[in-house]
């Protein structure tokens, strides 16, 4: 006789005169055609009876609240590989796609193990993933990005009805690291602005500090964005590199076919090319796009101040003209790569500061938020000026110190950048 709650439960075998295998429970699935031969169950097991019991009250309460259940398992391996492909690169900017599948492939699949089933996996196998991560010397904010990720596909997991329920929520995500940056005292953004007076990219790097814009932002301005009849400058589009999902990029045979079969680098990228169905992006060449910014508040336009209008207008006397209209470029006339950009600022850092300093050429924005708190820019306007979406973010990016030097700095970094260079004093002779 059965007990309460144990409908549907059996022993295994039936007859209690030989060794007990294991209890078994199952549910009845949904049968779309209604014929005998395609009735489905969902079977679970376990050698405790209780535990089978409980297996068999969970797979009837996932039945209420779904209306089916999955009787297919996948691996891990397999789960994510799908997961990427038909949830996350949909969804993503290209960049952020990029860093989830190397998240994915270098740490989580790894760490839970390629070959493990998916519903095998329970909130102390999400713990080891941390373990595993600080354990490789990487920051726990990395673990911490790395378990937002695991947590969102085994949720899209668990909606597909693959597994019963998210292990991830029973496991609390690991702390932020208090990561603490180097970032320029206004005394070396001056010194920085005396040291590239002379040299031929000044204008990209002074862009870059009286804006507060993003590197991809700087790069991809395209020379009639520069209205100069209102003094603005239009910072409504990127340049960035992106990739295609099976690595072809602009790379084809000698006859002109990719790897994916394509003959045109067209149909190649409309069939491959990671980005949102709703994303804006024009071709550049290669690999390389203009883009629009990660959010609403970075289509911005923003006022010319005098230093950067007057170094710009320098810039576009003496610029080669380039088949792009890009405002910069390399030496040869070439759009300039965001990891080559960003090469060249670490070399410029070195030479300026010597080795031992690690300023990052995005942590700038920090030091421009300086500039403009210093020179009494309203906290509305510094907002837009450098793209946040929030008063706090912009209040986070402001450094503490004392504000009269801050004024006193402010005013004799504009000289510096309105005194003329020796280059332009021997032309004047």
């Amino acid at each position: 006789m059965r007990g309460k709650g144990e409908g549907g439960l059996s022993r295994v075998p039936a007859d209690e005169s030989k060794p007990l295998r294991y209890w078994q429970g199952s549910v009845e699935l949904a049968n779309p055609t209604g014929r005998a031969k395609d009735r489905r169950r969902k079977y679970v097991r376990s050698k405790h009876k209780p535990t089978a019991i409980r297996k068999l009250k969970e797979a009837q309460e996932e039945l209420r609240k779904k209306g089916n259940i999955r009787t297919d398992s996948i691996s891990v391996g397999d789960w994510f590989a799908y997961w990427l492909e038909n949830y996350a690169r949909p969804n993503l900017r290209p960049a952020a796609y990029a860093s989830y599948r190397s998240t994915v492939n270098s740490r989580i699949v790894p760490s839970l193990g390629a070959t493990m089933r998916l519903d095998k996996v329970t909130p102390a196998i999400v713990q080891r993933l941390r373990r595993d991560i600080i354990d490789a010397g990487l920051s726990s904010t990395y673990a911490r990005n790395a378990h937002h990720i695991l947590a969102s596909s085994l949720h899209d997991a668990a909606g597909e009805g693959r597994i019963p329920m998210n292990p991830a929520e029973y496991v609390t995500p690991p702390r932020k690291a208090n990561r603490k940056l180097d970032v320029m005292s206004l005394e070396e953004a001056i010194a920085l602005i005396d040291a590239i007076k002379e040299r031929d990219d000044r204008a990209r790097w002074a862009t870059s500090l009286l804006t507060g814009a993003r590197r991809g932002e700087v790069i991809g301005i395209e020379q009639d964005r520069i209205i100069e009849s209102d003094d603005v400058l239009d910072l409504s589009w990127q340049l960035q590199r992106i990739t295609w999902s099976h690595g072809c990029s602009d790379v084809s045979d000698s006859e002109g076919r990719y790897p994916c079969g394509f003959k045109r680098a067209a149909s190649c990228e409309e069939k491959h090319l990671n980005v949102p169905a709703d994303h804006e992006y024009r071709h550049i060449e290669g690999g390389l796009y203009f883009t629009r910014p990660k959010s609403r508040a970075g289509w911005r336009i923003i006022p010319l101040v005098p230093p950067l209008r007057e170094t710009l207008e320098a810039h576009q006397e003496r610029m080669q003209p380039n088949p792009h209209g890009l405002l910069f470029t390399t030496p040869a006339g070439k759009p300039r790569d965001p990891d080559w950009d960003s090469k060249q600022w670490v070399q410029l850092m070195r030479a300026t500061f010597g080795p031992d300093r690690a300023i990052r050429l995005h942590d700038v924005r920090h030091t421009t938020v300086d500039l403009l708190y210093a020179a009494g820019v309203p906290e509305d306007l510094i907002q837009e000026i450098v793209g946040h979406s929030t008063r706090s973010m912009t209040r986070s990016y402001k450094s503490r110190g004392d504000m009269i030097r801050l004024r006193g700095a402010m005013e004799q970094f504009s000289a510096l950048l309105t005194q003329p260079t020796a280059r332009t004093r021997e032309i004047d002779a």
